[in-house]
């Protein structure tokens, strides 16, 4: 997969992928090829501009058009790709983020990602390059570097090869409808707590069955949405 980041603050998209799987999945095993694309470089005049003044007054200041359009032009020369860019822009507006979602990305092989500022960017950007608007959660942050960041982990750790253990993402909570269970390592004792004697039987079914009940148990209490949602997919 080849990943663009355009942003006026690079330095924050580039902490990120530094570390950890997003860090593997790129210099360590090649299965990511990251190009963060500094919005700046395709401002105009002496300050390098990338906002204005709203059209029709109001508080804030909107994205320019233009030097996004322009970092998508060198987009599009760097792309080697065969299948069509997924572009993406993280926005409190849209649709929240799901596995499903991250999964549907993960088969890309082109992702950008838009980091807005300020009020938003120009509706011209939306109608003309953007395919997917994705939002982190009801609330609003700063910019969008940081929820680019999380769509992008929850995409990268989902492609093949990126995990150590692939069978660790297929049981993640939301792959299906329920919550994941509860996990223990050692020491079987911390502070008089200890690890359920189930997990400690050998007995496999007993195992599975026990890590089942946690799952419906935890989804049913933290989760009802999702709860209701795994009845009736029982019922089909």
């Amino acid at each position: 997969m080849q990943v663009f980041i355009i942003t006026p603050f690079p330095s924050i998209p580039e902490a990120v992928i530094g570390e950890s799987i997003l860090r593997r999945a790129g210099g360590e095993k090649g299965i990511v090829d990251y190009h963060i694309i500094d919005l700046r470089e395709f401002a105009e005049g002496k300050y390098r501009q990338i906002d204005d003044y709203p059209f029709g007054g109001g508080t804030g200041m909107v994205m320019l058009a233009e030097p996004i359009l322009r970092a998508m032009g060198r987009v599009k020369e760097i792309y080697d790709g065969e299948g069509e860019l997924r572009v993406v822009f993280p926005s409190p507006q849209a649709p929240v983020l799901t596995q499903e979602t991250s999964r549907d990305l993960a088969e890309s092989e082109g992702v950008v990602f838009i980091c807005g500022h300020y009020k938003g960017i120009d509706e011209r950007v939306r109608e003309s390059v953007v395919t997917d608007e994705i939002s982190i959660g009801d609330y609003v942050v700063t910019g969008g570097e940081l929820p680019s960041m999380v769509i992008l982990d929850s995409v990268v750790r989902l492609i093949p090869g990126v995990l150590g253990d692939e069978e660790s993402a297929r049981t993640d909570s939301f792959t299906h409808e329920l919550l994941d269970h509860p996990h223990y390592t050692r020491p079987e004792e911390v502070e008089g707590m200890k690890v359920p004697e189930v997990l400690m039987s050998g007995h496999h079914a007993k195992i599975d069955a026990w890590r089942q009940e946690q799952r419906e148990t935890r989804t049913r209490k933290i989760r009802p949405d999702l709860w209701e949602r795994y009845q009736e997919e029982l019922l089909k």
